[in-house]
């Protein structure tokens, strides 16, 4: 069985970690293993009509974010990578430099000392030139930065097809098969 950490930072955005959380389970095959910073707890609360423990029900397990003792703090527990959908600047920021401060940014610390996936859903605009010197960082250290840019050429009907195209583009990078989105059919016209 494959094993993906989701981090949920406290960026706005929590229905990006949401969806995520849903799509892995009802693919399958993927022991997630799910880290909540206290700011996410905050901002779920703020933007959804659910609580911290909707987006834990969906998770394998959950690590309290000032664990830095749990298994995914340790580069000897083996994982796929990890996904942190949302990602704020303040996370990004934490784990260009090394700064952990606290479990989610330590589990993203160890994707990158052990060259495993770690792909970043940054949440921020507009961007300064600290924050693109941040994400340069942090790209050429091996992160992905994939913020969550709808495609228009898939006629989105919906926030959730927009959330849903984020979230298709980021299970692709760990090599997960998804239906989420509408995928470019290249010399057809159409997105399908």
């Amino acid at each position: 069985m494959r094993r993906i950490i989701v981090g949920i930072s406290g960026a706005s955005g929590s229905a990006y970690g949401y969806m995520s959380l849903q799509a892995l389970r009802s693919i399958g095959g993927v022991e997630t293993h799910l880290v909540l910073t206290h700011a996410a707890r905050r901002t779920i609360e703020l933007e959804m009509d659910m609580s911290a423990d909707d987006f834990e029900a969906l998770a394998d397990v959950v690590h309290p974010d000032d664990d830095l003792a749990a298994a995914i703090s340790s580069g000897s527990f083996v994982t796929d990578g990890m996904l942190v959908i949302p990602c704020s600047m303040k996370s990004a920021s934490a784990i260009a430099y090394s700064f952990n401060s606290n479990l989610l940014v330590r589990a993203a610390d160890v994707c990158l000392k052990e060259r495993r996936r770690l792909v970043l859903i940054v949440r921020e605009s507009p961007l300064h030139l600290g924050h693109l010197r941040t994400l340069a960082q942090l790209a050429e250290i091996g992160a992905v930065i994939l913020p969550p840019i709808p495609a228009m050429y898939a006629n989105p009907q919906s926030v959730d097809d927009i959330v849903a195209h984020t979230v298709g583009k980021a299970l692709d990078q760990f090599g997960i098969a998804n239906d989420l989105f509408k995928r470019w059919r290249v010399g057809s016209g159409d997105a399908r």
